[in-house]
């Protein structure tokens, strides 16, 4: 009894082994294929954590509104909803002059935070899209991240034209997408 208790623990740690190098390897492989240098994907997660500390730290950003910060090869996207134009542009102003930040998209709205349902369908929207992109073998699903806000789509990554129009027109078909708004870099 005490040799079968002793497989059965074994074998419950192993597949936690198992789980842990099976998602780092997914990890790697996603890095391993990312046309972006590993100190840019550094980069960029450094970017973000830095601009939500700035978007947080600040009086005006840090109320009420629903920011989100993208960074990809140091192009930043703000998505999300204000209730004025005067926290947009200063979401903006914090978030421009950081190091590795090359440019910044900003693409906040004026109005009402969204929904947890419009985020949920957001979520669904946004993984209906990338499933796609990576279905395809006309483009390379790995280089780019879909944001989808409020029904928005927005697609950022390294890719040729004829790769940025394939997945412009796969995420302008895919159901419940309003608008597709590109901010691809070429590689």
């Amino acid at each position: 009894m005490l040799k079968i208790a002793g497989v059965f623990a074994a074998i419950l740690v192993l597949q936690g082994c198992a789980a842990a190098v099976v998602a780092g390897g997914a990890t790697a492989v996603t890095a391993a294929n990312d046309r972006r240098t590993l100190g840019s994907q550094i980069d960029d997660n450094g970017i973000v954590i830095r601009a939500r500390r700035a978007l947080n730290d600040d009086q005006l950003t840090a109320k009420g509104s629903n920011l989100n910060i993208t960074s990809y090869n140091g192009v930043v996207l703000l998505t999300g909803q204000t209730t004025n134009e005067q926290v947009r542009e200063q979401a903006q102003r914090l978030v421009q002059d950081m190091p590795s930040v090359k440019m910044v998209h900003n693409q906040i709205r004026i109005g009402n935070n969204t929904s947890l349902t419009t985020r949920t369908r957001d979520n669904w929207i946004g993984t209906k899209v990338k499933s796609q992109l990576l279905a395809d073998e006309q483009v390379s699903g790995l280089n780019i991240k879909v944001v989808t806000e409020n029904a928005e789509v927005f697609l950022m990554g390294l890719v040729s034209g004829a790769e940025a129009d394939k997945a412009v027109d796969i995420a302008r078909n895919v159901e419940g997408v309003v608008r597709v708004i590109k901010a691809f870099e070429a590689p």
